[in-house]
């Protein structure tokens, strides 16, 4: 697991990062050797400040390494493709870094009419704060345009949290919409 504070991996995100610390440097190294899948872990913004090893939120991303450059120092450039939420529980590491036994996690899915009106207000919202169209199609998932529009807002950490564990897509929908509008776009930029 590779713990964050304030990153959350998406479904279907493309994530860029820079790992340098020698205990992530040897799990991408690991990684390498095998299927290259990794638990984005958020680190819980209310215990930041607590002992290691830091506790993370239950709701991760699950993801893959899409591509990995090694710099001459032994660091690594990588960039994460984000698979699917996961739940996780923490487990016994002879690692350097933290390991977690990963659950899948329960999504429900919108009816065809949340859905219909839901993409059409996610769409309509995302594209009026990123001030251009989305080049997506019209049958875009719910659950992929609600993220969209909750990364293109960037609320506080804690309401992100709230929103990314939210199982049911419809309610996960209408708290990313009312972010947005809680959290308006600022100034000069998204």
């Amino acid at each position: 697991m590779f713990p964050l504070p304030g990153v959350f991996l998406f479904p279907n995100q493309l994530l860029p990062l820079h790992v340098f610390e020698p205990r992530y440097r040897q799990m991408i190294e690991d990684l390498l050797d095998g299927p290259g899948r990794l638990v984005l872990g958020t680190i819980d913004s209310a215990h930041a400040d607590a002992p290691e090893p830091v506790p993370v939120l239950p709701v991760a991303g699950f993801g893959e390494l899409a591509r990995h450059e090694k710099t001459a120092d032994g660091r690594f450039l990588i960039w994460l493709v984000g698979l699917q939420r996961v739940c996780i529980d923490e487990a016994a590491s002879d690692r350097l870094y933290r390991r977690v036994m990963v659950r899948p996690f329960g999504e429900v899915a919108p009816t065809k009419i949340e859905a219909e009106e839901l993409r059409h207000r996610l769409r309509a919202a995302t594209e009026e704060r990123l001030q251009k169209k989305l080049p997506l199609p019209a049958t875009t998932p719910t659950s992929v345009l609600a993220d969209l529009l909750l990364q293109a807002t960037q609320p506080p950490a804690e309401v992100v949290a709230a929103i990314f564990a939210e199982p049911v897509v419809a309610d996960r929908a209408r708290a990313a919409l009312a972010a947005a509008e809680r959290y308006p776009r600022s100034p000069g930029g998204a």
